[in-house]
């Protein structure tokens, strides 16, 4: 199971495997909501200086942006690593920068493996932690459902995501941006965003939840832990 789980040669049979998923998914009813989120004006920022916006959706406060601080909260250094290949291998905590490019990770934020995840609470900056497969439940369902809360979670117009972003409005504010994946290379940058859980799913995954460009639907489904993903950080 360890070689299989280290062979970077399957991410796309693995995202194959999502899609699968996506078409599956139960019906929701498509029915539109009033306003469901209100920005906090309250910032928090992480131990590097970064500074995150809020926005309160139903019960839930969220930060607007991807994390990419490079340091746990505690001070110590995460491990960046630049080799793609490396990652895929690594069972320790460890990020990498989208594309190899700091810049691109003031967009997108950095690519996190899930074993920095699972470091606890350090992640995180104090008072927040990252959100469990439930609490991303709770949000899905608060906007209407699985089939359709992509569309409300998804930043708007085609800056970032790839056309035709279907049905993108952004109205909970979330800000949800395509910054892909990183397993074994760099996969749907442009087209799918990726974000841990802090659930665990089985000894070599961990849960996701990803939205396409080309439908609403936003999707939990498992994945390697070693991928490098999106964090989004939610209130404690």
């Amino acid at each position: 199971m360890r070689n299989h789980q280290r062979q970077w040669i399957y991410p796309m049979a693995a995202l194959f495997f999502l899609m699968i998923i996506t078409a599956a998914c139960k019906k929701e009813d498509d029915t539109e909501l009033p306003p469901v989120s209100s920005p906090t004006n309250v910032t928090v920022s992480d131990i590097d200086g970064n500074i995150y916006h809020t926005v309160t959706i139903g019960t839930q406060t969220w930060m607007v942006e991807n994390l990419k601080t490079t340091h746990y909260r505690n001070g110590d250094p995460i491990t960046h690593i630049t080799d793609t290949i490396q990652l895929a291998n690594l069972v320790t905590g460890a990020y990498i920068n989208h594309k190899n490019s700091s810049a691109n990770s003031e967009i997108y934020g950095r690519l996190y493996n899930w074993y920095a995840v699972a470091d606890g609470p350090l992640l995180a900056p104090a008072g927040w932690h990252i959100p469990s497969q439930t609490e991303w439940l709770t949000l899905i369902d608060y906007l209407g459902g699985d089939t359709i809360a992509g569309a409300k979670l998804k930043e708007a117009g085609t800056s970032h995501w790839q056309s035709p972003n279907t049905g993108a409005t952004n109205e909970s504010g979330f800000t949800a941006l395509p910054g892909g994946l990183c397993y074994g290379s760099f996969l749907e940058t442009g087209l799918e965003g990726f974000y841990w859980s802090s659930t665990e799913s089985s000894a070599y995954g961990a849960i996701l939840v990803f939205l396409h460009a080309e439908n609403k639907k936003i999707i939990d489904a498992p994945y390697y832990k070693n991928a490098g993903i999106s964090v989004r950080c939610i209130k404690d």
